[in-house]
């Protein structure tokens, strides 16, 4: 880039006296947008009749000039009415700034990043009017955020790796509109870890009808996608889930998640019982081995079963898919004894879609969630913690389904 001249600054800059002859409406930085667009759009123009304004035409029925139209166009600062130069011929589509459209990329930019952060239409509308003084219709903003679509569709049926150590699958849930009712509905992300360690959003899914059949379809998608091969799928106690990972993946262990079993412990205890309570239950989960950890469980319940009997019901019912993390080193055992990765991924989701009322329909529910995730995904620049120790441990216990050289 060439830089500008001192001699011509000082020219530009000969009447200013406060800020707004600058950074006003209709500032210098104003008048320069304007001059600059019409500049380079007369010299696509003249590129594109093959003679400059005021030459003569190459033939007599060379195309040329027509005139100028009016345009307002919108960029991340304001407002701008141009002259946009026409053709007899209508051929002539300005690069910088084609037919129909009005605005620039970086305000499309802006506005999802802000719809990305939860942001409702009227909250962005606020903003980049308090901001840029821009004025933005509803439906403007709905048309930029719609585009957003396609590429989540890309996004969602784009090859996978062929082997994920370990996979999370957790649901949160959303309210939405169905038949003029706001429904509760659950949207279900599976969270893997690649062979490098590196986290990454699998895919999402909405169930309206939950169970076996649907978790069939998910793990069956994965399949089709690519996924040949799991080693350790961590997950909430739902209804049909592990046996459908096993239907598709009858190699894969199954991990239920402890924090999810600790909270549906204490769900109907007492407050003031909840304390010691997790701290028994710590010593189950904690256990240097699983025989230990069914001594600690006999422990809990011969001290809490009289009071509340459901509690080592509920561990003794799910007890193989709850210890299987006893079967590997303590460095793997930080990587999967809780579903904490996605738990986090979670949180961070929630804080998006904590200011939305219902969403008007399952494509909007996409919509945010996949730009709110596409956000989240930008700070995942390190292994999870302990993966080098958990790998090695993962080349010995799976030699013959890890592959080697990093990701295949």
């Amino acid at each position: 880039m060439t830089e500008i001249r001192n001699e011509l600054l000082d020219e530009l800059l000969k009447d200013y006296q406060k800020p707004e002859d600058l950074l006003g409406r209709d500032g210098l930085l104003s008048q320069l947008t304007k001059g600059l667009l019409e500049r380079v759009m007369n010299a696509e123009l003249d590129h594109h009749l093959g003679y400059k304004k005021h030459e003569a035409p190459l033939t007599k029925r060379s195309n040329s000039r027509n005139g100028y139209g009016k345009k307002t166009i919108l960029t991340k600062e304001e407002e701008i009415e141009i002259q946009t130069p026409r053709d007899r011929n209508g051929t002539f589509s300005p690069l910088l700034l084609p037919k129909r459209q009005k605005r620039f990329a970086e305000l499309d930019e802006k506005m999802i990043a802000l719809y990305a952060r939860g942001m409702s239409v009227r909250d962005i509308q606020g903003n980049l009017e308090e901001l840029y003084g821009i004025e933005v219709s509803e439906g403007l903003i709905s048309e930029v955020t719609d585009a957003v679509l396609d590429e989540v569709k890309v996004w969602q049926s784009r090859p996978l790796d062929a082997v994920y150590p370990v996979i999370f699958l957790d649901g949160i849930v959303v309210k939405s509109r169905e038949d003029g009712r706001v429904r509760n509905k659950t949207v279900y992300v599976a969270l893997g870890i690649n062979v490098d360690g590196e986290k990454e959003v699998l895919g999402l899914w909405i169930a309206n009808t939950e169970g076996a059949k649907f978790w069939l379809s998910v793990m069956t998608e994965l399949k089709n996608r690519g996924v040949s091969d799991v080693f350790i799928a961590c997950m909430d106690g739902l209804k049909g889930l592990p046996e459908a990972v096993e239907a598709v993946y009858p190699e894969t262990d199954i991990q239920l998640c402890i924090v999810h079993l600790i909270r549906n412990s204490v769900r109907y205890v007492n407050w003031k019982d909840r304390k010691a309570l997790c701290a028994d239950l710590k010593t189950v989960y904690g256990a240097a081995t699983r025989e230990a950890a069914e001594l600690a469980l006999q422990a809990v319940a011969e001290r809490w079963d009289e009071k509340y009997p459901t509690i080592s019901l509920l561990w003794r019912n799910h007890w193989e898919r709850i210890t299987t993390f006893f079967d590997y080193a303590p460095e793997i055992r930080k990587v999967i004894y809780t579903t904490n990765a996605i738990e986090s991924l979670n949180r961070s989701l929630r804080k998006v879609l904590k200011t939305k009322g219902a969403f008007p329909n399952d494509e909007a529910i996409f919509k945010l969630m996949y730009l709110a995730l596409r956000n989240i995904a930008k700070k995942w620049t390190l292994p999870v913690q302990h993966w080098k120790e958990a790998l090695n441990q993962l080349a010995i216990r799976f030699e013959k389904r890890l592959p080697l050289g990093g990701k295949q």
